[in-house]
């Protein structure tokens, strides 16, 4: 797997999973109850805690024996594979210098998530976003992870919009299937303005997913739209390694950030790909060990914890900011 595999050893079960620690069936989470119940997983149910699925482990040691089997016929059913890795604020800005990216060359970006005050989507397994894209347009997406892509409906698969990924960290992966849409500008912003409800950033079959897949008795309208996180995305290709990088450097209102690099391979090339990729970032004296989070997770962590609403508070309208800072 990416930089350097690895997966918990009481963590990951078969397709990216996560399995109760004594061994037995998998957990699903209701609102409202303080236990989990057992209940047979489907493909579209998080087995245990999704939260932990996003991670999948923090083991620098590799995926071996079934594991490793289980991660191949993952990443063999997928439509793509993105490997992540995500720097440590303190190497954040040496980073972007050992790479000679320059930071006027990003394409801005914001982006809301929508959930309950208290992540019961998240808690399921359901990822919601809308985003705003200079120079491109509006998009918005429903995510399920983890899921199982030999047990998703054929007639899913089929679909245009529908698309199964496997993102890939140091210590883990997880497969999420994703229902995307297209939205006309400036749709996200007057919604955010609250100009139209929150269910007209998706159209009818994004709407029917969620419908399918969030917990009974939530409605996209009654979710808060959390955010935004201001983005700034940029491409570039090392001649080195022969293959595109992005980096993301995601721009808290609190003015916290997190630098991720990415890149996209095919289902045949991941090990492959991650090597030379972990060769390369090595050369140019950047370190791929430490902890590592996702953009997803800290976000959904920042809005819901108090620390977005003392943010606006203290900074007013968190739509952008200077390229500069967004990269110091």
């Amino acid at each position: 797997m990416p930089w350097n595999p690895g997966v918990r050893a009481d963590g990951i079960t078969r397709a990216g999973m996560i399995r109760d620690h004594d061994g037995g069936s998998q957990r699903a989470f209701h609102p409202g109850q303080g236990e989990a119940t057992r209940v047979p997983a489907p493909y579209r149910r998080a087995q245990g805690d999704p939260r932990e699925a996003e991670m999948a482990g923090t083991s620098d040691s590799p995926i071996t024996g079934e594991g490793l089997a289980a991660a191949m016929a993952l990443i063999d059913a997928a439509d793509s594979v993105e490997l992540k890795l995500t720097i440590p604020e303190s190497a954040r800005w040496s980073t972007i210098s050992a790479l000679d990216i320059d930071p006027l060359d990003a394409q801005m970006r914001q982006v809301y998530f929508l959930d309950t005050p208290d992540l019961v989507l998240d808690a399921h397994g359901v990822v919601v976003r809308a985003r705003r894209v200079q120079r491109r347009g509006d998009d918005s997406v429903v995510k399920l992870r983890p899921v199982v892509p030999a047990e998703l409906p054929a007639a899913l698969r089929k679909e245009r919009d529908f698309v199964v990924e496997v993102d890939a960290m140091p210590g883990g992966y997880v497969c999420s299937g994703s229902f995307k849409g297209s939205l006309p500008q400036p749709i996200v912003r007057e919604t955010a303005a609250g100009k139209h409800p929150l269910r007209k950033l998706f159209n009818k079959a994004q709407r029917r997913f969620f419908a399918e897949h969030a917990p009974e008795g939530i409605e996209l309208d009654d979710l808060t739209l959390l955010g935004p996180v201001s983005v700034m995305k940029l491409k570039f290709d090392p001649p080195e390694l022969a293959r595109r990088l992005v980096a993301e450097v995601w721009v808290y209102p609190d003015g916290s950030r997190l630098l991720e690099l990415s890149t996209k391979c095919s289902s045949a090339e991941p090990f492959q790909v991650a090597a030379e990729a972990r060769a390369f970032l090595a050369g140019r004296g950047i370190d791929v060990a430490g902890e590592h989070h996702t953009k997803t997770r800290t976000a959904l962590e920042f809005f819901t914890s108090g620390a977005g609403d003392a943010a606006a508070d203290t900074t007013g309208d968190s739509a952008g900011g200077p390229v500069e800072t967004a990269v110091r």
